[in-house]
């Protein structure tokens, strides 16, 4: 594990403007890999408008925990019907449980379809193609759920990964009552229709969800066989024991939660999560929302009382890490706990969806003590967003006339005055006042928004242009040691041959049973 991929490594994107894809000199292949008729925007009306549960839900009341509830007892029933044992109660996946070493590629948020999921994908092949297994964190498919959407999705962007694939619901997996998920990864047949939508509450919000609420699109065991087909391989198959659940991974439990739509857990998944979590073995945790994102902690409310990160944090868990998806970038918080462990929190929605403005992010020393600036990463860089973001809103903004563009440089200092922070690569010495005055109109603009107009402007100013500073992780372990390595995708033909690391964080198992980490990336060593 010392030696992972020695061969790849282009310099990130702290090193280099290059590294960040800037100047990219020839476009990749895979962008061209996305299908021909799949041209996905935010910006028309089709996608906000089948998105619309999401505003329903928080609005109306979310109905989400009461359709688990039905899933989970659809598969007890079917399994029933068919003869066969029913899913176990701890809803643990132990094919992988006796290996002595794990690998696991992790994609968060990929699903739009089109060129900014397939930029991914050779990158994927070629430096995670070799894992043991998959997982998808959080929103599989974009807008809004639907069976026959996994097809181009799912299906068709990973037939080349030859290892199964398992997932995490995000919100949008929801806005179709979850149907194209538990068909998806837990044999569903299509056809079974979703559970109620009804929630307890006045009788005008009844009546107002059930006019206006998206049900799910009809699809049938004829279109399931025909997508089946891109990862028809007896490696590629796998079937989980409903949306939430934990896998043995060797020597790590991957353990698998599902967060609905508004971002908690109902009371039977926090029950089954604390037995889960209990004992030495360590633990990761895959969420479908970051527990910490954008400099504050979202500890995730548990119904009835409790917290999933109070879980987390338990000494007698033993969990050394917490990866959520949801923001779609990469973002890497140590949090040093009293007792002295470091958990590290990972933000990793970064593999196919919209860009999440970084620019955003305040100086992370607001945590202190429990995490420092200093240990702080992300991608793409402060700068790099604003840049990026700069010259979207040129376009859209400013008639395409160049007076909002800011260049890398300019970005990077402009950033890093901003923030308080020594820059992570060398800057410009001076910036020109009218890359200041761009920067004064465009920073304040709300890149990240609250519920339900999430990442408002992100969303609206989504662009597929190079760089598009897209992300995975894979995740190494062993007995002893744990290694987290966080692979861009700039879109560059150049970094599809030779694959940017922008991040690696290694855990050593201590004498005395804890886990140490350390960062691979320059900086100072987290402690």
């Amino acid at each position: 594990m010392t030696a992972l991929h020695p061969e790849l490594g282009s310099e990130p994107s702290r090193s280099s403007t290059g590294g960040a894809g800037w100047g990219c000199r020839q476009p990749g292949i895979g962008a061209g890999l996305a299908p021909v008729d799949n041209r996905f925007s935010w910006l028309s009306p089709g996608p906000l408008i089948a998105s619309r549960n999401d505003v329903l839900a928080r609005r109306l009341g979310d109905p989400t925990d009461g359709q688990r509830r039905e899933w989970l007892r659809r598969l007890d029933a079917y399994a029933e019907a068919a003869g066969a044992p029913p899913p176990p109660r701890d809803r643990l996946v132990t094919r992988f449980a006796d290996r002595d070493s794990i690998s696991v590629a992790v994609l968060g948020d990929p699903g739009e379809g089109d060129a900014s999921q397939y930029v991914v994908v050779p990158v994927l092949e070629r430096v995670a193609g070799n894992t043991d297994l998959g997982i998808v964190c959080s929103d599989v498919v974009y807008p809004a759920g639907g069976v026959r959407a996994y097809r181009d999705r799912f299906y068709r962007a990973y037939a080349g990964y030859r290892a199964p694939l398992y997932g995490l619901p995000g919100n949008h997996d929801w806005f179709d009552g979850l149907t194209g998920f538990m068909t998806t990864f837990c044999d569903v047949a299509p056809d079974v229709g979703e559970p109620s939508p009804d929630v307890p509450g006045p009788w005008w919000k009844r009546v107002v969800r059930r006019l206006l609420w998206r049900h799910a699109p009809k699809a049938t065991a004829q279109d399931v066989a025909e997508m089946r087909w891109y990862r028809d391989e007896e490696s590629q198959q796998a079937v989980q024991p409903g949306p939430y659940c934990a896998i043995d991974a060797g020597p790590v439990r991957l353990v698998l939660i599902d967060v609905g739509i508004d971002g908690h857990i109902d009371r039977e998944q926090g029950d089954w999560l604390r037995e889960v979590s209990a004992g030495d073995r360590p633990k990761i945790l895959l969420t479908g929302k970051p527990l910490y994102t954008y400099a504050d902690a979202q500890p995730c409310p548990i119904e009835g009382g409790g917290f999933v990160d109070d879980i987390v944090t338990d000494p007698a868990n033993n969990y050394v890490a917490a990866i959520g998806g949801d923001d779609h970038n990469y973002q890497r918080y140590p949090v040093r706990q009293p007792d002295g462990r470091t958990i590290l929190y990972l933000v990793a929605g970064g593999s196919g969806a919209y860009l999440s403005a970084t620019h955003q992010i305040p100086n992370v020393d607001r945590l202190a003590p429990a995490v420092h600036e200093e240990d702080f990463r992300c991608y793409p860089l402060r700068g790099d967003s604003l840049a990026h973001f700069s010259r979207r809103y040129d376009r859209v903004l400013g008639l395409g006339l160049g007076r909002l563009v800011i260049s890398p440089d300019d970005a990077t200092t402009l950033m890093a005055e901003r923030v308080g922070i020594t820059p992570p690569r060398a800057g410009s010495a001076t910036v020109p006042a009218r890359e200041r005055r761009a920067a004064d109109f465009i920073f304040p603009l709300p890149a990240r928004g609250t519920a339900p107009a999430h990442n408002l402007m992100s969303v609206l100013f989504d662009s597929n242009a190079v760089p598009q500073f897209k992300s995975f992780l894979r995740l190494d372990a062993t007995g002893e040691e744990i290694v987290v390595s966080c692979w861009a995708a700039t879109g560059c033909r150049e970094h599809e041959i030779d694959p940017v690391l922008e991040d690696r964080m290694r855990a050593t198992r201590q004498p005395d049973g804890r886990w140490a980490w350390t960062s691979e990336t320059p900086g100072r060593p987290v402690p």
